[in-house]
């Protein structure tokens, strides 16, 4: 009761002090506004009243503790003009019978500027409860993040509260003002905490022999994203009515938290629907999100797009999706009806235009017949027959039928190939009845057989042939140089081919060597070879006269 008189007074006595200072202050003094407790902070026991006084020169609005803001039945505020000609706002808080859940920051701000605020820090003292929060069996979790000071955020309703800190089984921390710090208004603040914070904490009081106790697991947050992504890297295509199902998979390291978000396009209609959950590897953790759409309309098509944050760091990832009113084929040539192909080509692909959907049956036939059953040589490759050697006997028309059974749409298609062969003269296609010589002016008949596709022109060319026994084809020669009255020699030598009938005539002038003239006297030798590369010799023997 003493303590009860002493805190309303001195409450009284306060917002005297400061109501008669007020006064004395000369307008545009209100920057902030005022409160009539004068210390920055104040100490009940539990279940007193407080009551606060505030002033200022604009509108007036306050700011609690967590505790009293969950607790609004306790709570009165009367709001009102005041001043010598009401040209200030009067707010009044009053709380009655305070907790300790009630201790903490009360600030008093004005409403349309909200920094500029006056505030005083109350503990409710409590001896049954040190501690202003409460714990259930399991404790709470702190998160060590980078460049920050790791908080235990154990504060007490004393200010005058003997708190330790001790890490888990039994070693007690010191605070030394620097590194660790205590204070009774946020807890044990740790400016520079390194690994060996990491691990089971707990603030420790005791209040009339018996220990209370706050425990807290520090969590080294990571932000590191290994890897994002999606159960379909491809575009996605269904049908209207059906059901739709995206994963987006995320893979991150230990002690990450991650956050996970999709946009898509029937997202202002709330379609979808999204479920998580998170998985612990040896290495790493995996957290899935799956969006889930039950029946797909023509507005659901478009890019869904998964984004991936963890602290400062983010990554997305998206995949398109086709929505179709019905199943459809739509089949054509890529180049025309006819299309060519050459002979000892190492492939050929035949590659009609082809689109479907949902994923149709294909089978490609040749000359009717299923064309992969006819040849090891074809095979078939998605839409596309592909053949291997092409060979000449490989021209056909193909035909691809294409079917969707569910759905009893079908379509086909026929191609012809045409197989090009480049023309080409048979083994002795060239030829004469008789391969040796023929006579002078008679008539002969020469057979040249070819192929190739299309069919090839022929074309005869005639060179004369150069004799390689005998230079030039004729030539005359003599043994010794001519002597008066003795013998003279001359050898006449002719390829057999080109010369017949040898006979010799005396030329006087040399302008008369055509005309005949009369025989030489002498012995006139030739003999007679049948092989047609062989030449002719013919010799002739004079004698003087």
């Amino acid at each position: 009761m003493i303590g009860y008189i002493f805190v309303v007074l001195c409450g009284l006595a306060g917002s005297a002090l400061a109501k008669g200072k007020v006064e004395r202050e000369p307008k545009g003094k209100f920057s902030a506004p005022v409160l009539d407790v004068k210390s920055r902070q104040l100490v009940l026991e539990a279940n007193q009243t407080l009551t606060i006084h505030c002033r200022g020169r604009w509108e007036l609005s306050w700011a609690f503790p967590g505790g009293v803001a969950r607790d609004q039945e306790r709570m009165r505020l009367e709001d009102s003009r005041c001043g010598r000609q009401s040209q200030h706002y009067c707010s009044q808080l009053t709380l009655s019978s305070a907790q300790a859940q009630h201790t903490g920051s009360f600030r008093c701000r004005y409403s349309h500027r909200t920094l500029r605020q006056r505030a005083v820090y109350v503990y409710v003292t409590d001896r049954q409860r040190p501690f202003v929060e409460e714990q259930n069996n399991s404790p709470d979790v702190v998160y060590m993040k980078e460049s920050q000071p790791l908080v235990f955020p154990c504060r007490v309703t004393n200010p005058d509260a003997t708190v330790s800190l001790v890490k888990f089984p039994d070693q007690e921390l010191t605070p030394d003002q620097r590194n660790i710090v205590w204070n009774s208004r946020q807890g044990f603040l740790i400016h520079s905490p390194t690994y060996f914070y990491i691990g089971l904490f707990s603030c420790k009081t005791s209040v009339n022999g018996t220990t209370h106790s706050l425990n807290y697991l520090t969590h080294r947050q990571v932000n590191k994203i290994m890897k994002v992504y999606l159960n379909s890297t491809s575009p996605v295509h269904s049908l209207q009515g059906e059901s739709l199902a995206i994963n987006c998979t995320v893979t991150a390291e230990w002690n990450s938290r991650v956050s996970i978000s999709w946009d898509y396009p029937g997202q202002a209609n709330r379609s979808a629907i999204v479920s998580r959950w998170i998985m612990a590897s040896t290495f790493h953790m995996v957290f899935y999100s799956i969006l889930s759409i039950p029946k797909l309309h023509r507005s659901d098509r478009g890019l869904y797009i998964c984004r991936v944050t963890s602290g400062p760091v983010s990554r997305e990832t998206n995949v398109s999706v086709t929505v179709y009113d019905r199943p459809f084929i739509r089949l054509k040539p890529r180049q025309g009806a006819e299309v060519e192909a050459h002979a000892g080509q190492k492939s050929y692909r035949l590659s009609p235009k082809l689109r479907a959907f949902p994923a149709p049956e294909v089978i490609w036939l040749k000359d009717g017949k299923v064309a992969a059953e006819e040849c090891s040589r074809y095979h078939v490759d998605g839409n596309s027959l592909v053949i291997r050697d092409v060979a000449e006997e490989d021209a056909g028309k193909y035909t691809i039928l294409v079917g969707i059974q569910e759905h009893r749409l079908y379509q086909n298609l026929t191609l012809s190939l045409v197989v090009n062969v480049s023309p080409g003269i048979g083994e002795k296609a060239v030829s004469v009845q008789d391969p040796g010589s023929v006579p002078r002016g008679s008539r002969q008949a020469l057979h040249c057989t070819s192929h190739g596709v299309p069919p090839p022109h022929i074309a005869w060319l005639w060179h004369p042939c150069p004799p390689k026994d005998v230079p030039g084809g004729f030539s005359v020669s003599q043994e010794d140089e001519p002597r008066e009255g003795g013998d003279l020699h001359l050898t006449c030598v002719a390829n057999k081919h080109l010369y017949t009938n040898f006979s010799w005539q005396r030329v006087t002038d040399p302008a008369e060597a055509t005309p005949p003239t009369p025989s030489l006297g002498g012995e006139l030798d030739t003999p007679t070879h049948t092989h047609s590369d062989t030449p002719t010799h013919t010799v002739i023997h004079l004698h003087t006269q």
